[in-house]
């Protein structure tokens, strides 16, 4: 499988995997015959009527009906009481969650309550039995992995369960055992929807006794494959692991949109293998390069693969959750398995690098919106021309282009500007890429010492990157695009202003010494307000008086938090260890000899 920067699907994964045109079966006039007939005429004759997503029914409003991107009202009178009762008399029970349906049709009605309990509100959601909307992942369905499904509400997880249901139960031959929590995935009633095929259905009489029931099919059902909805509490979890590790395949969705949310999620952790803050050795810390106390996977995870639902026809595929989650504890991101349906109705499969995904999840996070934020149910994505149809392998320089614009999102750079190329007595300018640098102590430092260097955010017009060294650490592709075009790398350990300036130092072949000697204390306040400059001056006298010549520490007089730090920094400049003791408003800095 081609692997590479761009989005661009292969020969060999577009030839031999089948063409998806799927079939839809809503009984919408079973919906439609729980509504007041007012109503139900008007969304008979609706334009739209085979794309509604629900009916909204809220006492003392509008009736509404929803269609992917527009919402319309269903008459000028407010529903009254009268006109919930009716609605209510003609579906079945409310359960414990709230839900009920319409026997032998995937609708859900949800209802709102008041504080007494009485109902005041009703979402009349259509459910679809979709055919074929799983051939995206069906080779992953028949490895016979444990596949658990993310993606925010109404994305499609649950018309997916009931499609890999029907696929596993009739063309695999599996014994499959569907934990309806809702009555959501085999419709309402004892008779579960044909949309499920061979597939047995086992209801829960409470949302709380679900895990109950997931250990009840494993013991009295003999299930070779147990689909289980909405897995949300710690339970559940455990649940899912004991059935897992009787070697039953499990097939669920969770709470979450992608894998990241799990791993923040200690109530859902456990179904990806956990998370344990481990403290590793000096020579084992040291190999690593990180801190002697990190956090690692604490088990297997209980299911083997995780799929990101981002779109109906875009799935992201975590073949190897272990190997994923092991990445991201590591602040390093996979690469990752894309999944889309061409237009030509065809499966395309493509790998995306780190460095590609970190920038299109990044951009998924500000522009994506729900559909019932945006009123669709579709997702708002950002436009790309590359998704569908053959592209040709990029060459270097637009695989450099795509590096810079993943550093520039990460740094947040848009708003740098490149100063004017030579200084104010003539002297050439050296243009800096800066890369985890704070922009705010860079501009200061070269502002106050007055350095002939410029800000640039292109990496190809910069003489010079000067770079925090753990994130240097973590992206081996900027040395590589460094190393290319043969631009030095300046690092330094921490955003200081001491750092900062060695390191600007150090690539003008400035000496640091002449610096030291006239050292200016504008560079370490910011406003040049009297009691900052007379306490700066303290700590420079106390310096270079005492501490330097004599070898002696000095205290110095109590100062407010924001002060010590300035005085810490100028300890720094001189090369000096400070350290601050006592309790506040007494809290001062001890400045010690080298």
């Amino acid at each position: 499988m081609a692997r590479s920067d761009e989005y661009q699907p292969t020969p060999e994964s577009t030839s031999a995997l089948p063409t998806i045109t799927p079939p839809i079966h809503d009984d919408l006039e079973q919906l439609l015959s729980i509504l007041p007939a007012a109503l139900r005429e008007h969304l008979s004759n609706h334009p739209q009527r085979h794309q509604l997503i629900e009916v909204i029914l809220d006492l003392g409003r509008r009736p509404e009906a929803r269609f992917p991107g527009t919402a319309d009202y269903l008459s000028e009178q407010v529903v009254s009481s009268e006109e919930l009762d009716y609605c209510i008399d003609r579906v079945g029970q409310f359960g414990g969650d709230n839900r009920a349906g319409i026997e032998k049709t995937l609708h859900r009605i949800s209802a709102m309550r008041n504080r007494s309990g009485t109902i005041i509100g009703l979402t009349c959601r259509v459910g679809r039995a979709v055919f074929g909307t799983v051939e995206i992942i069906r080779d992953l369905i028949e490895a016979g992995q444990s596949i658990l499904l993310l993606g925010r509400p109404g994305v499609g997880k649950t018309t997916a369960l009931r499609e890999i249901a029907r696929v596993l139960a009739d063309d695999l031959h599996k014994r499959v055992v569907i934990i309806d929590t809702s009555n959501e995935i085999a419709g309402d009633g004892d008779i579960p929807h044909p949309a499920i095929g061979r597939a047995r259905r086992m209801q829960v009489a409470q949302p709380e006794q679900q895990h109950q029931v997931m250990i009840e099919a494993v013991e009295n059902h003999t299930p070779e494959v147990i689909i289980i909805d909405e897995i949300g509490t710690e339970l559940e979890a455990l649940a899912a692991r004991t059935i897992a590790e009787r070697g039953v395949q499990l097939v669920g969705t969770a709470h979450g949109n992608q894998l990241e949310n799990l791993l923040k999620n200690p109530t859902l952790a456990d179904l990806i293998g956990g998370i344990q803050t481990v403290t590793l050795g000096d020579d084992e810390a040291r190999r690593r390069r990180s801190q002697k106390s990190v956090l690692e996977r604490k088990a297997p995870p209980t299911f083997d693969m995780a799929i990101e639902m981002l779109e109906r026809q875009r799935w992201v595929v975590h073949e190897e959750v272990a190997t994923t989650v092991d990445h991201l504890l590591r602040g390093r991101l996979p690469e990752t398995q894309i999944r889309t349906i061409g237009e030509n109705g065809k499966v395309v499969i493509t790998h995306e690098l780190p460095d590609v995904v970190s920038q299109r999840r990044t951009t998924r996070r500000s522009a994506t919106r729900g559909w019932r934020e945006a009123g669709q149910m579709e997702a708002i994505a950002p436009p790309s021309s590359r998704r569908n149809g053959p592209v040709p392998a990029a060459p270097p320089a637009p695989a450099a282009a795509e590096f810079q614009a993943l550093l520039d999102q990460q740094l947040n750079t848009d708003d740098l500007e490149l100063s004017s190329p030579t200084g104010p007595n003539g002297e050439d300018w050296v243009p800096v890429y800066p890369y985890g640098i704070s922009r705010e102590q860079l501009h200061h430092v070269i502002d106050t010492l007055k350095f002939p260097v410029s800000i640039t955010k292109d990496l190809g017009m910069a003489q010079a990157v000067l770079a925090l060294r753990s994130h240097v650490r973590n992206h081996s592709k900027l040395k590589t695009i460094a190393k290319s075009r043969q631009i030095p790398i300046y690092t330094v350990k921490s955003n200081t202003i001491p750092q900062i300036t060695r390191a600007l130092q150090h690539l003008l072949n400035l000496d640091p010494k002449e610096q030291a000697d006239a050292i200016d204390l504008a560079l370490f306040t910011r406003q040049g307000a009297d009691d900052e400059l007379e306490a700066l001056e303290e700590a420079r006298l106390a310096v270079e008086q005492i501490v330097i010549p004599k070898g002696q520490p000095v205290e110095l007089l109590p100062r407010s938090a924001k002060i010590r730090k300035m005085q810490h920094e100028l300890a720094e400049h001189y090369r000096l260890k400070s350290l601050s003791f006592g309790d506040e408003p007494n809290r001062r800095l001890r400045i010690f000899p080298a």
